[in-house]
């Protein structure tokens, strides 16, 4: 796991070179703290630099930039691929003269052997790389299928910019940032950027399972770049999946995806550093961590951090797995102070707008696990492959529901329910169930109430799933002067093809929320910290199996992720895992009103908010009054806008 950075440019003088491309790569030294290299041809106008986490492969052989044995291929990589010895045996056929043992060796062979799109077909794994071809003067950019590595690029007054993070572009003298108006109005819908947007103008975000490919007339050409040509396709992955759909039986299918997921895990528990698991207790991380340990003839390693807040600490859950498992677990309890330290970092660590307040916790775990190793698996895509998110089942009985009624009867149904305010519910509700279990209680019911008024109110499914998904439904109201692009929710062309709702949610999901959010989360906060963070269950065949089961095999009784809980009871019981699902959450919403509320009230000042000229502040001013004083809960909408003023602060655009 590494930081890769680069640049093209005809106008940088010969003196600069090595100074340039040291500083884009000292910026991202928490990617790769072991070592930094850099590589260059002012005459090509090609420059490479590359920062090191040493997994694989420790020794001085496995340094990079790296050059091909031709000569003719240059790479900086980060990533893994897992299979590199099955790849390496392989070419062996074909008298490679190996230097070392590690996996990039084997890329730029594979790369030599068969080309750029037929190699990285086979490689099973997670990747981002740039490729310089010496003879053709190409510059090439991979993203592994799934969009677990990130990669930026994009152009400059006189060149081209590429990296694993938008630091070095911030280095790099001829880069000007300025704010994509249109790029935030998706940041305050999604909560993040979702590729190929980026905050910044004239750049872009690498698209997951592509390609692209610049000769040296596209990178000092002032007209648009090529599009990136895809090798891997989630949507081909779903067509294909849904015609040929798995016939076996339940019992059959449950074998062939323990095997699956048993050799995932497996090769992803090859490492030459020390390493262990993030264990939540939850479904996902409970089943990573069990089949890592079957694998293993020592104790693994497993990490978990807890709050003292009611209703926010998985930490009792992960211990009980832990303990059933065998495994050495580590547990930390934060206290408020820790976890409100972490925000002014946030920023920094994210380089763009992101708010997903989950990766307050996600920083805190990554620093704990990364005292006691330098590698960790992680149970993320489970929900995505096998039906384990509330919407994918309420969705669904949502719009069966209701979705044959005229739009306008329920226009007006969704009006009626909102006449009433959020406080009148709440009281309404809960004078009705304050003698019921408290399973049947909700907090914020009022707030529901109207959230639900607006997805009655939608045009179609595809208009009810993002507004599930949305926080801010008019963000081009929000941001002056913007105009929301299109994004792949809108009109896509596999809605016509596939008229099942929870097939287009989790379609959807596996597309946008899954790369854009939870893996970008993931990545940032692992990678601030010199950690590397494995997600077997994103593994492209686990992927595809998963989108041959019949939907009948995911949700099964009001509850999702049904073959996979079978999977993990041959390992835990059933009682250790079977609750209802909750997210890696911390308390904004009480947060904001107490010991965040004067950082808040000074990034929401309706004057700051003026003099900047980005947002109205009319309605964030009222969103914000109303949540201080208790009438509403309006956490994630704050949250967005906190994040976009702390990140616009901090880099001063």
């Amino acid at each position: 796991m590494c930081g890769i950075t680069g640049f093209f440019s005809k106008s940088i003088a010969i003196d600069q070179w090595t100074q340039i491309l040291t500083s884009m790569a000292t910026v991202m030294a928490h990617r790769g703290p072991d070592d930094q290299d850099i590589w260059y041809d002012v005459t090509a106008g090609m420059g490479l630099a590359h920062r090191r986490l040493s997994i694989i492969d420790l020794s001085t052989d496995g340094r990079q930039p790296m050059i091909s044995t031709s000569g003719r291929y240059v790479i900086v990589y980060n990533g893994e691929v897992y299979n590199f010895k099955q790849i390496r045996k392989y070419l062996e056929g074909v008298r490679i003269n190996w230097r070392g043992g590690s996996d990039t060796e084997v890329i730029l062979a594979a790369i030599e052997t068969w080309g750029i799109k037929e190699a990285v077909k086979q490689f099973i794994g997670m990747f981002a790389f740039a490729v310089w071809d010496r003879k053709e003067r190409r510059l090439s950019l991979c993203r592994d299928r799934l969009g677990i590595k990130p990669l930026y690029y994009g152009k400059c007054k006189d060149g081209f910019l590429f990296g694993s993070e938008l630091k070095p572009f911030s280095v790099f003298p001829d880069f000007k940032p300025a704010i994509d108006r249109n790029a935030l109005a998706l940041y305050f819908r999604f909560n993040c950027i979702p590729a190929p947007f980026c905050i910044f103008q004239n750049t872009r975000k690498l698209l997951p399972g592509t390609i692209l490919t610049l000769s040296a007339e596209h990178m000092l050409n002032r007209s648009e770049l090529p599009e990136p040509e895809p090798y891997w396709s989630a949507a081909e992955v779903v067509n294909a999946g849904q015609k040929q759909a798995i016939t076996s039986s339940p019992d059959q299918a449950i074998e062939e995806l323990h095997a699956l997921l048993k050799d995932a895990v497996g090769l992803r528990m090859i490492s030459d550093v020390p390493l262990g698991a993030f264990l939540s207790g939850g479904i996902d991380s409970s089943m990573v961590v069990a089949l890592m340990q079957t694998q293993s003839t020592d104790k693994i390693k497993t990490f978990s951090i807890g709050f003292s807040e009611e209703g926010y600490n998985e930490a009792i859950y992960a211990k009980n797995v832990a303990e059933h498992l065998g495994t050495a677990h580590t547990e930390l309890y934060v206290t408020a102070a820790e976890t409100l330290k972490v925000i002014e970092e946030l920023p920094f660590l994210y380089d763009e707008p992101f708010a997903d307040s989950s990766q307050i916790p996600t920083v805190l775990l990554s620093r704990l696990t990364r005292r006691h190793v330098t590698v960790s698996l992680s149970g993320d895509g489970g929900d995505e492959l096998f039906g384990g998110y509330n919407r994918y089942f309420w969705g669904r009985i949502i719009w069966n529901t209701i979705g044959m009624l005229p739009v306008g009867i329920r226009k007006v149904m969704a009006a009626g329910l909102q006449n009433i305010s959020p406080l009148s519910w709440d009281s309404l509700f809960h004078s009705i169930i304050r003698r019921l279990p408290d399973r049947f209680k909700l907090d914020t019911p009022g707030d529901r109430i109207h959230k639900l008024a607006d997805v009655i109110a939608s045009n179609g499914p595809e208009d009810m799933y993002q507004l599930l998904i949305s926080h801010w439904n008019k963000p081009e109201k929000l941001v002056i002067n913007s105009m929301e692009p299109s994004s792949n929710l809108i009109q896509h062309p596999w809605l016509t093809r596939h008229k099942d709702f929870t097939h287009q949610m989790m379609y959807f999901d596996l597309i946008n929320y899954l790369p854009n959010d939870i893996l970008t989360k993931v990545d940032r906060a692992s990678m601030g910290v010199g950690l590397e963070a494995r997600v077997p269950l994103l593994d492209h065949r686990i992927v595809e199996f998963a989108w041959r089961l019949p939907l009948s095999m995911k949700i099964k009784g009001g509850q999702g992720k049904w073959i996979f809980r079978k999977v993990l009871e041959l390992y835990v019981p059933r009682q250790l895992f079977n609750r209802p699902k909750t997210g890696f959450a911390i308390p904004i919403d009480t947060w904001l009103r107490t010991d965040l509320r004067a950082w808040a009230e000074e990034l929401l000042s309706e004057k700051k908010l003026a003099q900047e000229g980005f947002l109205n502040s009319q309605d964030i001013r009222q969103k914000w009054l109303e949540h201080v004083t208790g009438k509403r809960n309006w956490q994630y909408h704050l949250w967005d806008v906190l994040m976009f003023q702390a990140w616009k602060a901090h880099y001063r655009v």
